[in-house]
């Protein structure tokens, strides 16, 4: 159908300013489905019959592809913006840990046990890789499905297939085409194989070439038969090859709207290095990859570039802060530190953190920065000596020690005599940094 404006789009919102949709009004709301920046299914009031009547418009520049099933099901895609200052990133991106079939029963068991211990907190959030990637090594279709077999019955993770021979896979992919493998990939050579199975087990398809301009003629020759699931994988002769496709397919899918290139992306490392391969990694997240199929399973290895993905899809319009209130850490007694903090949620897992490794029960005062760290808290007048005396006496918990100490951040030691005036505690002055929390609490703090 013919594109509709912004004003079209709006007769058919609900119209009720409600927000849910991340943008203040439904007007404005309209004008970025219109501008191919907004998906309709960002609202969660829209009626189905306006689904229906906005047709294409509603259609986001780039495609959402879901990968396996139930609660591990993986979806990437769906992303509106090029800079994640404009809005934010929707789906972060997928890390997918290769499993090859040329490894022994053994081996692979091994190697699937590492990848389940690959889960981390961090600010309170759980980070983990999201895929395990079979990679077929033999021409042999009995000894890839067996392998495939193993890797399905020891792991919930959804399933890459790593295999560009229609006859070896399909063995593989029949055995675990209810669990919504990605396939991997559809080739100038064999493509028409690969659509076909696609099709036929109703699952998505990675579609691989040397350029921009070969993917997008797969991709219409795919989608004729019926396929539309589509992950494209462009291939880069090195790592400043493979960012620059990744960035012009992502400016194509979102500033052109050029629908044959309006797919999620995934791309295979290829160094050789642990720490090199993790440097690729996770420059392929911050640009623009949708899943990163590597080698590495030692967590000195993944942890930074799964970190490095919390960090890029963080909403940068909504701050990252905790409940502000009193926290414990272990069983503080009578004796414990009380310690004092901002609500930014690094902040306070990073100081809750040190406090456990000290072994020190404590008391940890968080005040409410509207998200801040410690310094650009007190540089925006938001932490001052009047409001940590507020917090601490609205979260009481000076009646729970029997002393009358406070230790406030080192960064902010200026704030000591105005507290103590004003208090009548008696401040400490605390490390600048959390690290030295540990030595701090075990050599200098006591309660007399």
């Amino acid at each position: 159908m013919a594109k509709l404006t912004g004003i079209e789009i709006y007769k058919l919102l609900p119209k009720t300013n409600c927000g849910d949709c991340n943008f203040p009004t439904c007007m404005a709301f309209a004008m970025q489905v219109a501008a191919k920046k907004a998906a309709l299914d960002q609202c969660p009031h829209v009626s189905e019959e306006a689904q229906t009547a906005l047709g294409e418009a509603q259609a986001p520049p780039m495609r959402t592809v879901k990968i396996g099933t139930g609660d591990r099901e993986f979806v990437v895609g769906g992303e509106t913006v090029l800079f994640r200052h404009e809005e934010k990133f929707h789906h972060p991106t997928g890390v997918a840990i290769k499993v090859s079939d040329a490894l022994s029963t053994e081996e692979i068991d091994a190697r699937l046990a590492a990848v389940a211990q690959l889960h981390f907190v961090r600010v309170g959030e759980e980070i983990s890789v999201n895929l395990v990637a079979v990679d077929c090594q033999n021409a042999d279709g009995g000894c890839y499905s067996e392998t495939v077999k193993q890797v399905s019955g020891k792991t919930d993770l959804p399933l890459v297939l790593l295999c560009q021979n229609p006859d070896v896979l399909e063995p593989a992919l029949a055995e675990v085409a209810s669990s919504r493998p990605l396939i991997w990939a559809a080739t100038q050579e064999n493509w028409e194989a690969m659509a076909d199975l696609a099709a036929k087990y109703k699952v998505p398809l990675a579609v691989r070439a040397d350029t921009l301009e070969g993917l997008a003629e797969l991709t219409e020759q795919i989608k004729a038969k019926g396929v539309e699931d589509l992950i494209l994988n462009p291939v880069g002769t090195d790592l400043l090859d493979s960012l620059t496709k990744l960035s012009q397919l992502r400016r194509l899918a979102l500033e052109k709207v050029f629908r044959p290139l309006g797919y999620p992306t995934l791309v295979l490392t290829n160094s050789t290095s642990p720490a090199e391969e993790a440097s690729e990694a996770t420059t392929y997240i911050c640009r623009y990859a949708g899943i990163v199929v590597m080698n590495g399973i030692e967590s000195w290895e993944v942890l930074p570039l799964l970190t490095a993905r919390q960090n890029i899809y963080t909403d940068p319009q909504v701050p990252n802060a905790i409940e502000a209130k009193l926290y414990e850490i272990g069983e503080p007694g009578p004796d414990a530190p009380v310690l004092f903090t901002t609500n930014f949620a690094l902040t306070y897992f990073t100081v809750a953190g040190e406090v456990e490794n000290s072994k020190v029960p404590a008391y940890i005062c968080v005040a409410d920065t509207e998200g801040l760290g410690v310094l650009n808290a007190y540089a925006d007048d938001k932490l001052t000596a009047e409001k940590v005396i507020q917090a601490v006496q609205e979260q009481g918990v000076m009646e729970k020690v029997s002393h009358k100490k406070l230790i406030i951040p080192g960064l902010v030691a200026v704030l000591r005599m105005e507290i103590e005036e004003d208090s009548g505690w008696d401040v400490v002055i605390g490390p600048e940094d959390a690290a030295s929390i540990p030595h701090f609490l075990k050599t200098e703090w006591s309660p007399n």
